[in-house]
């Protein structure tokens, strides 16, 4: 076993799911994300463990990904979130893979790939594009769209959704836009319904709205970050605490690796690519075999990026490399080769920081810090 890998508590993700249900209406299902190898954490085992635990359905955003979970033997209803390329149509239907769809021309594409293989009622879901302005019909097009889909002879309409842009911001501007959003939203499915034909399972709530917008989640909603014990930006702990509707989440993911080397540097040695770090005094420097060809950004060191150690933390020195990196000891530490070193997780499990304290110091987002851990670091998983 390598000495780096994603250690993935599913014990955690557990504790994760029951607690979103407690703040789900009755009745409402969940579509859990699993895209991007659920976000960096696994997506065949996740998402084993979820269907378990009571997940309806279960979102990816490849074709691809989709077929990993049917290979795995995942029965349940997937619904792919991006579209697909014409060569992929067939794999979709194939795999009962649910799309969405917003134009006739991707509706003929589906409709084809479905006849080809003798379906008669493939199932997909209409886009409403509300106000995100990626993919989706305009609420005034839903109409006619949902019309397409059932003069198609071979398409069957699951459910109509849409996505918000802006349901993890706590700021007037942010849930004024929100309000529009889902008020566009509502109208869409209306547009449906005067064509007399049923929008399916509504839904429009990702992580953030599914928790602070109880009146907006209607038939189904799908959380993502906080499946995987992470908070949807502003929306955090103190934040729902203060809305009456806590939600105690647990890391999932705890990234580790082991000390490979210890050296003694003098003052004026140098460490890395670019002598980006010069010893100011003499120290001891350890050796990481993770890099950011692993998933550990060769921008996070120069923002702050630290390692625990025995419940120490030591500051990254010099550039990230691709398979290594560098910490700084000091003197007299008492590290030793082979010591487990964190990057990041639990405080439980060790770790100095989470995921969300990475993407605080490096101004991004969590979502993005778990998802980059990179295929060739192995995934043990535990309860």
């Amino acid at each position: 076993m390598r000495a780096t890998r994603a250690v993935i508590h599913l014990g955690n993700l557990t504790h994760n799911i029951n607690a979103i249900k407690k703040l789900i209406n009755p009745g409402v299902k969940i579509c859990a994300a699993v895209k991007a190898n659920s976000y960096g954490h696994g997506a065949v085992e996740c998402s084993r463990r979820l269907v378990a635990e009571g997940v309806d359905v279960l979102a990816v955003a490849t074709v691809s990904e989709g077929e990993e979970l049917r290979a795995a033997g995942i029965n349940c209803p997937i619904l792919l979130l991006s579209l697909c390329a014409p060569e992929e149509a067939e794999q979709a239907v194939a795999n009962d893979i649910t799309a969405l769809v917003f134009d006739e021309e991707y509706i003929d594409m589906l409709s084809k790939a479905a006849a080809k293989l003798g379906k008669t009622a493939y199932t997909v879901h209409i886009a409403i594009d509300s106000g995100m302005g990626r993919i989706g019909c305009l609420p005034e097009q839903a109409g006619k769209i949902a019309r397409a889909i059932k003069d198609s002879g071979n398409l069957s309409i699951g459910g109509t959704c849409t996505h918000f842009a802006m349901s993890d911001v706590v700021s007037q501007e942010a849930k004024e836009y929100t309000n529009l959003q889902y008020k566009r939203f509502l109208e869409a499915v209306d547009n449906i319904k005067k064509e007399g034909l049923n929008p399916g399972l509504r839904h429009c709530c990702a992580s953030a709205a599914s928790l602070v917008h109880p009146e907006m989640q209607l038939d189904m909603v799908r959380p993502g970050i906080i499946l995987y014990g992470y908070y949807a930006d502003d929306v955090d702990r103190d934040y729902l605490e203060k809305q009456g509707r806590a939600l105690d989440l647990k890391p999932v993911m705890t990234l580790e690796t082991e000390v490979s080397a210890i050296r003694h540097f003098s003052k004026g040695m140098s460490v890395s690519y670019g002598r980006t770090w010069i010893a100011s005094e003499n120290t001891d420097i350890a050796v990481l075999p993770i890099g950011y060809g692993d998933g550990l950004l060769r921008r996070w060191a120069s923002q702050g990026l630290e390692v625990s150690i025995g419940g120490k933390r030591y500051p990254v020195r010099g550039r990230v490399c691709m398979d290594q990196c560098m910490i700084e000891l000091g003197t007299n530490s008492p590290v030793r080769r082979w010591d487990r070193a964190v990057i990041f997780g639990s405080q439980e499990d060790g770790a100095c920081q989470d995921a969300d304290s990475i993407a605080r110091a490096t101004g991004t987002i969590s979502y993005e810090i778990t998802s980059c851990i990179t295929r060739r670091v192995p995934r043990i998983y535990v309860e």
